[in-house]
């Protein structure tokens, strides 16, 4: 009997120094405190995101249009194309 309980007592330390041990190198604690503080960065800085990616959409688009005007400038089937000529005339 009194082996028995040695033994689960071996047992318990020795599981205790594995949660221990991995406590340690994992830190789940601390990866949670990250986690929120990363959340909560992101839900305060949100509406800057929102602004620069409004900005990058709206950027892009003006780039789309310059691109499709010179390319309707220098194709001679599209109707951009007389109407450019008959200005220089």
């Amino acid at each position: 009997m009194r082996e028995e309980i040695q033994e689960n007592l071996k047992r318990l330390v020795n599981f205790l120094n594995f949660t221990r041990s991995f406590f340690i190198r994992k830190n789940p604690f601390k990866a949670l405190i990250m986690s929120l503080v990363t959340s909560l960065k992101d839900m305060l800085t949100i509406r800057q995101k929102l602004k620069m990616a409004k900005y990058r959409v709206s950027y892009h688009k003006h780039q789309l249009y310059k691109m499709e005007n010179l390319i309707a400038e220098s194709n001679e089937h599209t109707f951009l194309k007389g109407k450019n000529l008959n200005e220089t005339r």
